[in-house]
């Protein structure tokens, strides 16, 4: 990850036996690169949540890193001019009472195609339908496969602070493809959803980006006040 302070080549010395010597990294030029780069970053990212022990310091790293990209990193979905003074997404604090297991259970077969632009149609798959957040958050969610090459788990929500509090057309919880995954599948078919990590589409802070919103049938009447917020 890159600040927009740093210069665009990075010295870093060596360790033991190598003191004076200077190792350089170029930020790539090619766009595609500078892509691959971000989406390792992120895939890092997640991988380190998952294995971490902690998960409030977790969720500390997750913030950090996300702020560190969208400052300065050329694949930010802020636009350039807007990055001057920026301090990175605004985020809910973090609440433990948000972090909650729920079951997987069967669902109706379902399959939604949206447009997305430039990349043409994006088809979802319904999959599974949680089990365990009515109580806690006034609904259930269904979780989709995105079909096409590769494929990858997506779980878009809205709430009761969609449109005031936070972004209209909803926030995030996964995007495997993306390399948003929290990895919390459990052997008996539960998983653990933590929505101190929900975000912002990119399309959010942009129109240069189309992206996939959050059905109807995935809004909960309760307020998720954990994740990205309005600032």
């Amino acid at each position: 990850m890159f600040d927009e302070a740093e210069s665009q080549v990075i010295a870093t010395t060596t360790g033991s036996g190598g003191e004076g010597k200077v190792l350089q990294k170029e930020r790539p030029v090619n766009s595609i690169e500078q892509l691959w780069e971000w989406r390792q970053t992120i895939a890092d990212l997640y991988c380190n949540i998952r294995t971490s022990e902690d998960p409030a310091i977790a969720w500390q790293t997750w913030c950090d890193t996300r702020s560190q990209l969208f400052r300065g990193h050329p694949q930010s979905p802020i636009e350039a001019q807007d990055r001057q003074g920026y301090q990175g997404p605004a985020v809910f604090p973090y609440d433990p009472s948000l972090r909650l297991t729920v079951r997987l259970e069967e669902t109706r077969e379902e399959r939604i195609t949206v447009a997305t632009g430039a990349d043409g149609e994006l088809t979802m798959r319904a999959f599974a339908r949680t089990g365990g957040l009515q109580d806690v958050l006034g609904g259930e969610l269904t979780l989709y496969w995105i079909e096409g090459y590769g494929g990858g788990v997506f779980l878009p929500f809205t709430d009761s602070t969609s449109g005031n509090e936070t972004y209209g057309g909803g926030r995030y919880l996964l995007d495997t493809i993306k390399g948003a995954d929290l990895g919390t599948l459990r052997p008996d078919g539960s998983a653990i959803l933590d929505f101190n990590f929900a975000y912002f589409p990119s399309c959010s802070y942009s129109s240069r980006y189309v992206c996939p919103l959050a059905p109807s049938g995935n809004r909960l009447r309760g307020a998720v006040r954990g994740g990205e917020r309005w600032g």
